[in-house]
């Protein structure tokens, strides 16, 4: 089943990775993606201001069921992240996180991982929830290329999601 999949990342650091997760998905998995601007667009919109981004992030997750959050070095410190996250969470979307720290930039370097504990995403039955409880897989350790498909479809179905 083809999922409307949103995808979170730290813009700056690691769209030259996130092209390669979309890329493989929308050719392969059958994935619809939701969460990716071209450059001179993505200029325009932060020059927007903070109302502006967030409205952009909450059009952008309209409909989508799974979101997809492609972790490097400083991904989950980026306060737009943190609101895509928090959002997805409220809005009932399956979260995933994927480490693409071994994907390599256009410049040819791959980057570090960021920590995955400590940022809390949200409450459930009145007790935190953190990001360190949501399924995480490395794009190159765990073969994202063939299993990212599986990931999301598992996400969603665990999640309630038809």
């Amino acid at each position: 089943m083809a999922r409307k999949v949103f995808f979170s990342f730290h813009y700056g650091n690691d769209v030259s990775r996130a092209m390669v997760v979309r890329n493989s998905g929308m050719t392969k998995n059958g994935i619809q993606e939701a969460g990716f601007i071209d450059h001179a667009d993505f200029m325009k919109l932060e020059k927007t201001g903070d109302a502006a981004i967030k409205r952009w992030i909450n059009e952008q997750l309209d409909g989508s069921t799974v979101t997809a959050v492609l972790i490097g070095a400083d991904t989950l410190e980026r306060p737009y992240v943190q609101y895509e996250i928090r959002e997805s969470y409220k809005r009932g979307n399956a979260i995933i996180g994927i480490f693409i720290d071994g994907i390599k930039d256009l410049n040819g370097y791959t980057s570090s991982r960021c920590s995955v504990f400590g940022l809390k995403i949200g409450e459930k039955d009145g007790q935190d929830v953190y990001f360190s409880g949501v399924p995480v897989y490395s794009w190159t350790d765990d073969n994202g290329y063939e299993n990212l498909g599986k990931w999301v479809e598992d996400a969603a179905i665990k999640a309630g999601k038809k």
